[in-house]
């Protein structure tokens, strides 16, 4: 783990702050201007998506009431700033970057959308899954396994590549 300035500055723990609240992990990577703009665009995004409504009713089971609260408008915006705040920070942090480890990010992002696109109407057994979890327990994981299989193709090419001569 990287010091400066008696602060702990590694990848994981911008990640994980920038998990916590988009914008965290670059203040603590001292980009504070970009820090503070995905800060303020969160609680833009968050405020007039409902976001925030979304999950206390989703929480509580309310699907049907939380789909009826949402501004898809808005809140298709949130997974791209998500995912962007946290590579950002990541790629921001002290630390050696692995080679297309922004894939995952991306491919998260699309498919988080790509869940509440269709979080209106999707139904397991009958039952909505709502604005909320369809995103995370579907999209989430889709999007993290597609993205890592394209960056391991991406890091065998990259491989292959380099072998020849």
């Amino acid at each position: 783990m990287a010091r400066k300035n008696g602060r702990n500055k590694d990848k994981l723990e911008a990640l994980l702050w920038s998990i916590a609240l988009p914008g965290f992990g670059q203040l603590l990577n001292h980009k504070y201007l970009k820090g503070l703009l995905l800060i303020t665009l969160e609680f833009i995004v968050n405020i007039y998506g409902n976001f925030n409504a979304i999950i206390i009713l989703s929480f509580n089971g309310e699907i049907q009431e939380a789909i009826n609260q949402t501004n898809y408008g808005w809140l298709m915006f949130y997974p791209c700033l998500y995912f962007f705040a946290m590579w950002d920070a990541y790629k921001d942090a002290e630390g050696k970057s692995k080679p297309y480890a922004f894939v995952p990010f991306v491919f998260s992002a699309y498919f988080v959308t790509v869940g509440l696109i269709f979080s209106k109407s999707f139904t397991i057994f009958g039952q909505l899954i709502g604005p909320m979890w369809l995103p995370m327990l579907g999209g989430l994981p889709v999007g993290l396994i597609v993205g890592g299989i394209i960056r391991w193709l991406l890091l065998k090419r990259l491989e292959l590549g380099g072998t020849k001569t």
